[in-house]
């Protein structure tokens, strides 16, 4: 997609980041993928041996450099989980492929990014208690799916109800908003959830999934938000974390706005809100 070019241009453009901030991922080793996908589904992906039902439902055609490019986003968050783990935060600039479950890709989802780094992060045994907010306009099916029986990780999806995937997995805690919701509703019912979030599941780690899909704009997308709103949705994230003093990594998730500034505005400003906030854990 245009904007996984277009993003980190902006970001060095505007003096956000430096091109030293940057770090090119590599593969991700197969063992880590192991401990989140079932073997079966990882041969046939790596094979190229889907069936046409199963490609379907991915959505892409399969080839050696899609594979290659799920395997780097994968790695990539790795590398942004150890990099949130030495600074207070981690981005990829790509990521977000909550819809790949245990056994199966799904909406342009081929291996779930930060349910890999999870994985990674409790094989290395840096953290006990990990929550994942996934606030893309689509439920964190897959991610749901994968830790549905782990009560290491805890799962927070806010997304529209109506919208896809139209079969929901359950999560540890799914909000299913209605279509056409303000960004004044929604930011407040985000306020409360994150309020009641950390006593309830004190985690020693956060991954945020940062979808932009929740704008008004958006071709995808049923909700009624700003860009502002969306900049203040991630302000509030952001400063859970910070009042916390956890460390949290962050993938760029959906968006699908027909105009692409709208869409790189919105990411910036996750970029901008996180870095300002930034604190070594």
């Amino acid at each position: 997609m245009l904007k996984y070019e277009l993003l980190p241009q902006q970001l060095l453009l505007e003096n956000v980041v430096s091109e030293n901030d940057f770090f090119p991922p590599e593969i991700v080793d197969r063992k880590y993928i192991e401990g989140i996908h079932q073997t079966e589904y990882i041969d046939k992906l790596f094979s190229l041996s889907l069936n046409r039902q199963e490609i379907r439902r991915i959505g892409f055609p399969l080839s050696p450099a899609l594979i290659e490019r799920e395997l780097r986003i994968a790695q990539g968050s790795i590398d942004a989980a150890e990099a949130a783990l030495r600074r207070g935060i981690g981005f990829n600039i790509a990521g977000g492929t909550h819809h790949a479950g245990t056994g199966w890709g799904e909406g342009f989802c081929l291996l779930n990014d930060q349910a890999i780094a999870a994985g990674y992060l409790f094989r290395q045994t840096r953290v006990q208690k990990i929550l994942i907010i996934d606030l893309d306009v689509h439920q964190g099916n897959g991610t749901a799916d994968i830790f549905r029986n782990n009560p290491s990780v805890f799962t927070f999806s806010m997304h529209g109800l109506n919208n896809f995937p139209f079969k929901k997995e359950k999560s540890d805690w799914d909000i299913g908003l209605p279509d056409g919701m303000s960004g004044a509703e929604y930011l407040s019912i985000l306020a409360d959830t994150l309020e009641r979030l950390f006593p309830l599941v004190q985690p020693e780690f956060v991954f945020f999934q940062a979808g932009v899909d929740v704008l008004s704009s958006d071709k995808m997308g049923k909700l009624k938000l700003s860009i502002e709103d969306c900049r203040q949705r991630d302000i509030m994230v952001f400063e859970f974390y910070r009042q916390h003093h956890l460390p949290v990594q962050v993938s760029m998730g959906g968006g699908y706005s027909p105009r692409i500034k709208n869409i790189i505005d919105a990411h910036c400003h996750t970029y901008k809100e996180g870095i300002s906030r930034l604190l070594r854990i």
